[in-house]
Formats: structure tokens, C-alpha cells, sequence
């Protein structure tokens, strides 16, 4: 059953009337080392957003197989990517980012970890000029495209993404949705303003803010992306929205473990927020591995 809080900003969405517009982010780059430290802070297996990539990592588990090639667009600090690096060390990842200042926390992120199957490249999801045509088996890209400025840029991306993509490759482009008021967006936003650096509430305003309409997502997936899978959306209010293709291999026995201990070893108040969005996308039509 999903948390009373929740339910309760989600009904205010359904009742209330938009008062909410796309506004871009102030820093389409993250380049500010207190903003990019904050950030991969609140990205740790302890911090706010672990229920978020806990949630993502097991959906990329399921479109990845051994041996492939996968691209990440817009890998940031590797919070994410080290994770599904870790429990598929028999995968290669490529991270891509703009920002220096990401690129080198990640590295430092993975070496920490020890982690080996991940190369990191700069450069921009909207022109992956320096990768050939089908040359990924999956590509991968989670809470990153609502930094991109414009829906042309987001659309450059998703005709990148079916350029670079195989036939019949896993995909897997997860992000928030915009809200339909500001209440609901500033609520999400400063719900654990206690247990998270404040600049990261402040990106994490920015972010909601910037985030794309469900329509904007359905329009780019329907022209670019539509032969790789189904898009969805968290049930009633698009709080996020994915775009994955069908699952390319059954989650072994093992791997559903190795998930199941991440989320055992999630601070308890996580397990809720874990919860909830496993319910809302089920509710949406995007199953999760059955991990709990």
C-alpha cells in the first residue's frame, strides 16, 4: 500500500488545476564541485536516492546480458552506473557525460569500488558522434534527460539513442515527468530536506522544474523508439517515466539476491519510497524483478 503522504499529493494533482510550466534548468552542465559532491552524496547506497537507483538497476538488469556493450547517457558521479556495473561484471558499460567535474568524481567513485567493465568518455548524449551506427547492445540513462534544454534537444537524443542501438537491443531511458503544480513539485522536492544536502534540494527543485510533459516523452519515443519497447508511466500523476524494452534474459536466482541484499541494506525509511515506486509503475504497466 503506498505511503498516506504520497497518495495525498498524488489526489491533489489529480483535483487541482496546472499551475506548473517546464522552466530549464539553471546549469544545463553540473561543473560546480560542491553541487557535483552534493549530488553523489545523496546518489550512495545510504542516501536519499538509493530506493530510486535500487528501483532503476534492477530494470536495467533485465535488458542487459553477458558479454554486451551498453552505453549509460549522462552517467554522472556512477552512483547508478557502479551499481548495475557491479552486479554485472560480466557486462562492459560506457558512461558518457558532459561535465568534467562528474567524469572525475565517477572515477574516483569506481576505483573506490574497484570496479573494472566501466569506461567513461566525454561527451553529449544529443551528437554520440564518436560511436558507430548499432554498434550498443543496450543503452541505458537514468534521471538525466530533463537537463537537456529544449524537447529538440531531447528528441536529438532519442534519434541518437535508435542510431546507436542494435536491432532488437535493451533499452532502458528513465526520468521524472513533470508536474502538474507547483505544490506537488516543491512537496517532492523538500519531502527529506533533513536527510539530504541542500544543494541537492535545490537541484532536486530544478529538476522537477525542468522535468518534460508525459507528452513531450510520448511524442520522441513514438518517432524514434517506439520498435524497442513500451513507454510508462507511475500510475494517476507521471511522477517519472520510463521507455524499456522487453526483458532480454530472466534475472538468475543469484542476481535476485545480490538486488534483494542492497535493498536489505537500505536505511529502513527507504524501504517505502522503494515500495511505492515499485507500486506506482506496476500500476502504470512497468513490472519490477521481484526482489523484495
Amino acid at each position: 500500500m503506498p505511503s498516506l503522504p504520497v497518495i495525498k499529493q498524488l489526489l491533489r494533482e489529480v483535483v487541482s488545476n496546472k499551475d506548473a510550466f517546464r522552466v530549464p534548468e539553471p546549469d544545463l552542465i553540473m561543473e560546480n564541485a560542491a553541487q557535483v559532491a552534493s549530488f553523489h552524496e545523496a546518489g550512495r547506497e545510504d542516501g536519499v536516492m538509493a530506493p530510486v537507483y535500487l528501483f532503476h538497476a534492477a530494470q536495467v538488469c533485465e535488458v542487459v546480458k553477458p558479454g554486451d556493450t551498453v552505453l549509460d547517457l549522462g552517467c554522472g558521479p556512477a552512483n547508478q552506473l557502479g551499481l548495475v556495473a557491479r552486479l554485472n561484471p560480466d557486462v562492459h558499460f560506457i558512461g558518457v557525460d558532459l561535465s568534467d567535474q562528474m567524469l572525475a568524481m565517477a572515477e574516483r567513485n569506481l576505483q573506490a569500488h574497484g570496479i573494472t567493465n566501466v569506461t567513461l568518455r566525454h561527451g553529449d548524449i544529443t551528437d554520440l558522434n564518436g560511436f558507430d551506427t548499432a554498434s550498443a547492445d543496450a543503452v541505458m540513462s537514468t534521471v538525466v534527460l530533463h537537463h537537456l534544454p529544449d524537447e529538440a534537444a531531447l528528441f536529438k537524443c532519442f534519434a541518437e539513442v535508435q542510431r546507436v542501438l542494435k536491432p532488437g537491443g535493451g533499452l532502458y531511458l528513465v526520468d521524472f515527468g513533470h508536474l502538474k503544480t507547483e505544490a506537488a513539485i516543491r512537496y517532492f522536492a523538500y519531502q527529506y530536506e533533513d536527510r539530504q544536502p541542500a544543494l541537492f534540494t535545490v537541484d532536486y527543485l530544478n529538476s522537477l522544474r525542468a522535468a518534460f510533459e508525459r507528452d513531450t516523452w510520448s511524442e520522441g519515443w513514438s518517432r524514434y523508439l517506439k520498435d524497442y519497447g513500451g513507454l510508462h508511466s507511475t500510475f494517476v500523476v507521471p511522477y517519472m517515466v520510463a521507455a524499456k524494452s522487453p526483458p532480454r534474459r530472466s534475472l538468475s536466482a543469484d542476481m535476485l539476491k545480490r538486488l534483494h541484499a542492497v535493498y536489505q541494506n537500505m536505511p529502513a525509511y527507504h524501504h517505502a519510497d522503494f515500495r511505492d515506486l515499485v507500486t506506482f509503475f506496476r500500476l502504470g504497466g512497468l513490472r519490477s524483478p521481484a526482489i523484495l
